[in-house]
């Protein structure tokens, strides 16, 4: 891979060790992928946050490049965390988990990194069309290209640091037109009602194409980013595909084609349903909320209350929380509880006794029998308010 005097430079140290180490990061994964030089981001999304799925290891290699005074050089974010701040004793936080947390949150900061604790972080600031990112969120990988029209890869946590710190990420795979296009047609039959079948439908055709990217035929003209979301994250979670496309005409190009029916997204729901039991947590905003979804939560809810016993997560990120004050005092007053910087499924919901979780996320459904060891129920937003509220 090419590289200017300049990153030269950085590649032999002249500029200290954290930015040196970060160059070796990014050309070896040029390498890899047979890039032929770095191209500039506009900004950067760090996954591996979480202290509960991150662990010891990397905290060392975080200590270094931050006691080397490495400086992020574009505007970056964080994945969410193991917990809420301001909510540490309901989850029951073990004290060593909390301090280990915040020392893996102090040195991000260190180096420059904003603490929005998000899995949206296009909900924070507007990202221009045809702009070059390197994210590593999966399901904010696939919204970036799908949804916004931005230009990232799936990046890794250490290529995503390395990104934010030298500002570059090398030029491969989504960054080029010619890899953005699509290499499957799904034909999705059924009418989708919900959020909950937007995710399944990610699920079942994610397994189907793999690294593939589809384009749907099918999909309501009229469907809202919140629903292309869901199905973004589901695609992400089952597979490997960095984007999808929809809405577009296909110009007389032969794909290979598939096609969706009612069935399989039944078929989808119901394999992601594994509880039999009623809940012990509702969780909602997996991706983290929107605007508009802190609405619905409040409008399901008003007038309801949570059960003695239940419990009602709703996340979003602080920033959307800020903007939603109403929405949130409706939600709280139901006994419900909005929570940022964190996510159930990165956690420690065994230690609250949680062993079965309703959640209208297919995401959500797909990682917490692993992640959390829990039973699930998925079901669209109105039935997990049910669920949750007398």
């Amino acid at each position: 891979m090419h590289l200017t005097q300049e990153e030269e430079k950085i590649y032999d140290g002249e500029q200290g060790w954290a930015y040196q180490v970060s160059m070796k990061i990014l050309v070896r994964l040029g390498d890899l992928f047979v890039a032929s030089r770095l191209i500039p981001i506009e900004s950067a999304h760090i996954s591996g946050v979480s202290y509960k799925t991150l662990g010891d290891a990397p905290i060392d290699f975080l200590e270094a490049l931050a006691k080397a005074d490495g400086k992020t050089r574009v505007p970056s974010t964080l994945n969410p965390s193991g917990f809420d701040p301001n909510h540490v004793d309901e989850m029951k936080i073990p004290l060593g988990c909390r301090e280990k947390q915040m020392r893996i949150l102090s040195l991000y900061e260190k180096m420059g990194v904003n603490p929005a604790l998000t899995c949206t972080p296009y909900y924070l600031r507007e990202f221009r069309q045809g702009k070059h990112l390197a994210w590593a969120e999966s399901s904010a990988v696939v919204y970036a290209n799908s949804v916004l029209k931005a230009w990232t890869n799936r990046e890794g946590s250490p290529s995503a640091l390395a990104a934010a710190l030298i500002g570059k990420t090398p030029d491969y795979g989504m960054h080029q037109a010619e890899n953005r296009k699509a290499g499957i047609l799904v034909k999705v039959e059924p009418s989708l009602r919900d959020e909950t079948e937007f995710g399944a439908l990610g699920i079942h055709v994610g397994k189907l194409v793999k690294d593939k990217i589809p384009i749907f035929d099918g999909l309501p003209k009229n469907c809202s980013k919140e629903e292309l979301k869901q199905l973004g994250a589901g695609l992400a979670s089952s597979g490997m595909t960095p984007m999808f496309q929809h809405g577009g005409q296909l110009k007389g190009e032969k794909l290979e084609r598939v096609s969706v029916e009612s069935k399989d997204l039944k078929n989808t729901i119901e394999n992601l349903s594994t509880a039999s039991e009623a809940p012990d947590l509702v969780f909602i905003g997996c991706p983290h909320c929107s605007l508009s979804e802190l609405q619905s939560v409040a409008q399901a809810l008003n007038g309801k209350r949570v059960k003695r016993g239940k419990k009602l997560w709703v996340c979003a990120s602080r920033y959307v929380k800020r903007e939603a004050k109403k929405s949130v005092a409706v939600i709280e007053k139901a006994g419900g509880s909005v929570l940022c910087d964190t996510c159930a499924i990165v956690t420690w919901t065994k230690n609250l006794g949680i062993r079965t979780i309703m959640t209208n996320s297919a995401k959500a459904a797909y990682y917490a029998p692993t992640f959390n060891e829990a039973n699930v129920t998925l079901a669209p937003l109105k039935l997990c308010i049910a669920g949750a509220c007398h």
